[in-house]
């Protein structure tokens, strides 16, 4: 295997375009935007082998916000076509591992330049349209972000590769960092068109190859990334794209003995099933599958009576519902000292009132739709708990789910730290606030610490160094991202590697060399040049 070096320059993270009044990337997405809704639904293959299959059973891609216009039709990989698609990863393995490392990357390398240039439309818009993301959610996610993984995750692979045992006189040590002895498996979620892209293409440049099932509302947007990476070079079998039913990757991928590796990212409950079964049939696996994964989270803004009242609403708001809430990293609960809940409340409420729902074509929207009808009843669900509990008040937001799914947003305030909406996940735009008084920060701090199960996003306000300190300390096993005076969302490639820990994932950091190092089998060798010529040692010789 060639770990050869060739300097990769040290990547910058792509410019997010902001898309103002008058701006030509303004006048360019509106049109694809336009162009991309009144087309005839996209027809979306799965793809085994570099082979498309039309053939099969189908489902569609709809707008969350008017979920009667389709956007695409897509087939759906059944078990046969899955095992195929194993077959196709494993009969790719040695030429894609053998192919040198160089050339692997710049496949990634074209892919990025492909995705911020003349991609760049196409994916935001299929992202705005089939997840109905903003268009400045959509350029920071599908654009930005994707293009950030590629280039970054090349210059670590690099940097892994560089990363030598030393060697005594007499001797050469090298490390070389093989691929996993199997296929990967990478399950991507619907709110992120970049953890779509980087879910199979980090195992990938490591020399694996992989079957990859997209979420069924993201699609669209991902089956766009695959044709970019098709057109950057990716070759037949190596990234095989197969939408499908969850019973069905279980029985014909999940079981097979030859799955090395697991990369995901969505529900907690999925992640433990799958480890679950994997458990239950270890002995069948060739190798001790790898298991990657960034699940679920319940992520809070603790602000002390020293915070700046400004800049805690600011992040509540964006935190809480900048794509409708439904980021893993999105925050969920607060807590607020009694001495600033007036002043937040009614700041928090104003801003609020601003904030538009509807068409993300509408680019004075601030917020879309969720994603489809289930989430829509399960967010509903938790507002109604909310309205009709003794403990709680709803102090704004409603819901309407007649033309497109959604859910205003809403904030509940509650008169106790274990309230429902509290401690679960809600996944959408429902942010809970429980007022403390000032003189019990300890106490809140604990409760805060230890409400949840998750631990992936968290954030603090405080103008006080010493309140940070202990504020800081009481949290540290409560997220894997921490943020200081800042809102607990928009970690950014080669800034803030994301990942957690309890039961918010394995927390190996996509977006570093933490993750990439999961997707190799190191192997050490050493090389002798003056091999020994002798059995016996010196301690041996008589005095």
């Amino acid at each position: 295997m060639n770990n050869a070096i060739y300097n990769v320059p040290t990547p910058i993270n792509e410019p997010v375009r902001n898309y103002a009044p008058g701006s030509p990337e303004r006048a360019s997405i509106k049109a694809e935007l336009e162009r991309m809704a009144a087309a005839e639904p996209m027809q979306i293959p799965y793809v085994i082998d570099g082979k498309e299959y039309f053939e099969g059973p189908k489902k569609q891609v709809v707008m969350p916000h008017d979920h009667a216009h389709v956007l695409a039709d897509f087939t759906m990989a059944g078990i046969d076509e899955l095992k195929d698609a194993v077959n196709s990863a494993m009969d790719a393995k040695e030429s894609w591992a053998a192919m040198p490392w160089e050339h692997r990357a710049a496949i990634f390398l074209k892919a990025a330049d492909l995705v911020a240039g003349p991609w760049r439309d196409r994916i935001n818009a299929s992202t705005m349209l089939g997840q109905s993301k903003t268009v400045y959610q959509a350029e920071i996610d599908a654009a930005c972000e994707l293009a950030d993984f590629l280039r970054f995750n090349v210059f670590f692979a690099q940097e892994i590769y560089k990363n030598q045992p030393e060697s005594a006189p007499t001797m050469w040590n090298r490390m070389e960092h093989r691929p996993l002895s199997g296929f990967v498996l990478a399950i991507s979620p619907f709110n992120f068109t970049a953890i779509g892209g980087n879910l199979p293409t980090a195992p990938a440049l490591m020399g694996n190859t992989v079957v990859w099932k997209p979420a069924s509302t993201s699609v669209l947007s991902n089956y766009l990334v695959y044709q970019v990476l098709r057109e950057a070079g990716l070759p037949d079998g190596v990234i095989n794209f197969v939408p499908s039913r969850g019973a069905d990757v279980d029985t014909a991928v999940i079981q097979d003995p030859r799955m090395a590796g697991f990369h995901f990212t969505g529900s907690t409950e999925v992640f433990s099933q799958v480890w679950r079964v994997i458990g239950d049939n270890i002995k069948m696996y060739e190798n001790y599958p790898r298991m990657v994964g960034e699940t679920g989270g319940k992520d809070f803004i603790f602000a002390h009576p020293t915070a700046d009242v400004r800049s805690v609403v600011v992040a509540m708001v964006r935190g809480a519902f900048e794509y409708q809430g439904q980021k893993c990293s999105a925050a969920s609960r607060c807590y607020i000292p009694e001495s600033l809940w007036p002043a937040i409340k009614e700041d928090l409420l104003a801003e609020v009132a601003k904030l538009k729902v509807g068409d993300v074509r509408d680019f004075t929207n601030f917020m879309g739709a969720v994603i489809d009808e289930p989430a829509f009843k399960s967010i509903t669900g938790y507002i109604d708990y909310a309205a009709a509990s003794d403990e709680a008040e709803v102090l704004c937001g409603s819901y309407d789910g007649s033309k497109g799914y959604f859910v205003e947003p809403t904030v509940i305030q509650t008169t106790n730290p274990n309230f429902k909406t509290m401690v679960e996940e809600i996944f959408g735009p429902v942010l809970t606030v429980y007022v403390y008084p000032d003189a019990q920060l300890e106490e809140t701090l604990i409760s805060c610490r230890d409400a949840s199960v998750y631990a992936l996003t968290g954030a603090i306000f405080a103008q006080d160094r010493a309140a940070l300190m202990q504020m800081d300390t009481a949290l540290a096993d409560a997220a894997g991202n921490f943020y200081i005076n800042d809102k607990p969302t928009g970690a950014v490639v080669g800034q803030q590697p994301f990942g957690g820990g309890r039961a918010s994932g394995t927390n190996n950091k996509a977006g570093s060399t933490l993750n990439l190092l999961c997707w190799t089998s190191p192997r050490t060798v050493k090389e002798t040049f003056v091999p020994a010529q002798q059995v016996e040692y010196p301690f041996m010789d008589e005095a």
